[in-house]
């Protein structure tokens, strides 16, 4: 077992689906111990450690909570009853580390603390001349509640974090090709809506007393499927949006003419554009409430996502490219903070939130050299 594959290991067996504190602790104290970086512990949870000087920074970028396990996914307590404060179970096999987290994102953030301490290392054991100056900043931050909309990515950006530019460890593995590492320039945001739609009540018999809630609700649901959500094209890929509603919820009795009635949507957002969901509110009666609006992200600096990529490219034997992601990450909180992004990780498609989640040990290997290789030339610049 070497050093990355027991170091991911020992966070994917602390519990941080509840409460992110005991993760937090083992990362800034093992950066209190292995580096001589300023390491600082937020009340949001956020471990955030800063090394160098200069006028332009770059971040390693992760979080360590997780979603709740899945019981299979908890180790048995000492006297063999299962127990939701024990530790979470870590399994290795045929090349894998498995365990809630391992993929999201435990595992890259482990890959993302060495390879900041070895750069710190490098940075130290070399003699610059003081006229050239320091290099930049290298900072490492594993956010906490990024399973919460972004709760410490928001809270860290209200206080200040600004770096010019971030690596965001989220998985971009497997996208291009089964087992290529690439990455990420964009992905999606996530939008979520409630719909509310307003009547007066009656009784059925006499429904032209009333005003219907849920049909207005319906006649809501027809605007929404008449929206052509917005298309945008990155790296050759085309990134779509799209608007679905998932939930309705109106009445209270089969023969009372309902009052209230309400749509629940789920959209997903590009970059730069937006759906006009708010047509919907032309319709009597009928207004929109949004309860979550997790930004979109789309890397606005071409010269630093192909020197991740040379950085990738030089840490695998396949050849990785630039892709987009479905889904948000904490790097959408970021670029709209005005942080230049991509997204570089080892979790593969359909791995996080499982119940076999799993990380390739292989895949982590790789991603620590590509940390390594991004933050190193960074420091030669």
């Amino acid at each position: 077992m070497n050093e990355l594959d027991r170091l991911a290991a020992d966070l994917v067996a602390i519990p941080s689906h509840e409460d992110e504190r005991e993760a937090g602790r083992l990362i800034a104290e093992w950066l209190a111990e292995e580096t001589t970086a300023s390491v600082r512990v937020d009340d949001a949870g956020n471990v955030i450690a800063r090394t160098g000087d200069g006028d332009r920074s770059l971040a390693l970028v992760g979080h360590h909570d997780v979603v709740p396990p899945d019981d299979s996914q908890i180790a048995e307590a000492a006297d063999g009853d299962e127990d939701d404060t024990a530790e979470y179970a870590v399994e290795r096999r045929d090349g894998r580390l498995y365990g809630r987290g391992s993929a999201d994102m435990k595992g890259a953030v482990a890959a993302m603390l060495l390879a900041f301490r070895d750069c710190e290392a490098r940075r130290a054991s070399e003699s610059r001349p003081e006229a050239d100056g320091q290099p930049g900043e290298l900072i490492l931050a594993s956010f906490a509640g990024e399973e919460q909309g972004g709760v410490g990515a928001r809270a860290a950006i209200d206080e200040g974090f600004a770096p010019d530019y971030a690596v965001v460890g989220e998985g971009s593995t497997g996208y291009s090709a089964p087992n290529v590492t690439d990455v990420a320039v964009a992905h999606k945001g996530r939008r979520a809506s409630t719909i509310r739609a307003s009547g007066t009540s009656s009784h059925a018999s006499s429904p032209e007393e009333g005003e219907n809630a849920i049909y207005r609700a319906t006649d809501a649901v027809d605007e929404l499927r008449a929206i052509e959500p917005p298309t945008v094209e990155v790296a050759g890929e085309e990134l779509s949006g799209s608007l679905v509603a998932t939930e309705i919820d109106g009445g209270t009795a089969w023969n009372v003419v309902p009052d209230a009635c309400e749509v629940t949507v789920d959209e997903r957002t590009v970059p730069g554009e937006r759906a006009p969901i708010e047509r919907v509110e032309s319709i009597p009666g009928v207004g929109v409430e949004i309860e979550q609006d997790l930004p979109p992200m789309r890397c606005d600096d071409d010269a630093f996502a192909e020197a991740v990529l040379d950085a990738a490219a030089e840490a695998q034997d396949t050849t990785p490219e630039l892709v987009t992601k479905p889904h948000a990450t904490d790097a959408g909180w970021l670029a709209q903070a005005g942080t230049t992004c991509v997204v570089c990780g080892p979790a593969e498609p359909g791995e996080a939130h499982t119940a076999d989640e799993s990380v390739s040990l292989e895949v982590l290997e790789w991603c620590y050299e590509l940390y390594r290789g991004v933050a190193e030339q960074w420091l030669d610049e």
